[in-house]
């Protein structure tokens, strides 16, 4: 039996992994699927110190605090930043690491500086509430945005996505263990239509890893397609 920690992207919560932890769970597996504080469900938790940092400290106490360890843990576009932190940072609890059509931060790495013209789009509709910086203010059918087509999952997803605090963008990753994270065995599972658009950095890095997987289908691939990454997950577990 393996253990997952799905941990979402940007705007998202545990809730969009409904669909892809019901069939990890009915294969026999621990699926965990923590929500980042200001975010989802946990959304009346927004204050202006939320960071990057914070996402990282969320998951890690999920790790501790639920005894978990040679956890698969996988990450969903910003998650791939929020994976990376948490794998430095517990080092003893992590046995492999999922990029879902992620990002894959080095040392000193950023959102803003990996992205930065999806970042600079983000930030130009930036609101603050509460002293809170906010961007990606969820607007008519926002799900069509993270390639989900059907009328069905866009129309579920409409009011469940929230904007995202702008800090945990633009805070630079620490890693204090950099040498030993690259050792963590770790696995690409990329979008076609997202390596089309790809910087030739993030490209390179999308194309790394120990297996290199690819699904042609839009960015939410977890709600677009959760069978084929269920069961490209349930490979990872049986390696």
């Amino acid at each position: 039996m393996a253990t997952y920690v799905l941990v979402h992207g940007g705007s998202h919560g545990g809730w969009c992994w409904q669909s892809l932890s019901r069939l990890l769970r009915a294969a026999g597996h621990d699926v965990y699927t923590p929500t980042l504080t200001g975010l989802g469900e946990r959304a009346h938790l927004l204050r202006p110190d939320i960071n990057l940092d914070t996402h990282i400290a969320d998951v890690v106490g999920v790790l501790h605090f639920e005894g978990i360890t040679n956890a698969i843990l996988v990450g969903h576009s910003y998650g791939g930043t929020v994976i990376t932190g948490v794998a430095d940072r517990a080092l003893s609890r992590v046995g492999h690491l999922v990029f879902l059509d992620a990002s894959h931060p080095h040392d000193g790495d950023s959102m803003v500086s990996m992205t930065p013209e999806i970042m600079n789009a983000a930030r130009s509709d930036l609101r603050v509430i509460d002293g809170v910086e906010l961007v990606r203010w969820p607007g008519p059918e926002h799900g069509r945005s993270y390639g989900v087509t059907d009328p069905h999952d866009v129309a579920w997803m409409q009011d469940k996505l929230t904007p995202q605090p702008w800090k945990t963008f633009e805070q630079p990753l620490r890693l204090a263990n950099e040498a030993a994270l690259r050792k963590i065995p770790f696995t690409n599972i990329n979008c076609t239509p997202t390596l089309k658009v790809r910087p030739p950095e993030s490209l390179q890095r999308a194309l790394a890893g120990d297996r290199v997987w690819e699904i042609d289908t839009g960015h939410d691939l977890m709600i677009t397609e959760p069978e084929k990454v269920a069961e490209l997950l349930l490979r990872v577990a049986a390696l």
